[in-house]
């Protein structure tokens, strides 16, 4: 089964948690034991699982993020601002896809897991393909 979340982005830098909509798919699959992969078919955009409890955790990400790779104007890749080279360099960094387990129908994700989109060059209209998949 395939499905795709459509995510609407606000304007520069946003973490969503898309974990709800996520488990909504896998539950209509009636899969009970099996895989759910993740992909984000965008290079200014990134899927991961961390925490989403506490909402400190989400600004070290990003501030780490920012810190690692700031915006500056002597990137080599300078389509549209210099927004758009670090953007790309940080979906890199975060990843395009995530595999998580499904047991007696539902996601193994930890206690304060959640599944994190992060949009580095909105406003965009994003999706995030959902395969879910039977032993």
């Amino acid at each position: 089964m395939l499905e795709t979340v459509r995510i609407q982005t606000p304007n520069g830098e946003s973490l969503i948690d898309v974990t709800a909509q996520v488990r909504e798919i896998v539950q209509a699959s009636n899969v009970q034991n099996g895989l759910c992969a993740l992909f984000v078919p965008h290079t200014t955009a990134a899927v991961t699982i961390n925490s989403g409890l506490d909402p400190m955790t989400l600004e070290d990400l990003t501030g780490e993020l920012a810190r690692l790779v700031p915006k500056r104007v002597d990137f080599k890749h300078q389509y549209d601002t210099p927004a758009d080279a670090a953007a790309h360099i940080k979906a890199a960094l975060i990843g395009h896809s995530a595999t998580l387990i499904i047991a007696g129908g539902n996601l193994l994700l930890g206690g304060s897991q959640s599944i994190l989109f992060f949009e580095f060059d909105g406003p965009r209209s994003r999706t995030l393909h959902v395969k879910v998949l039977s032993d």
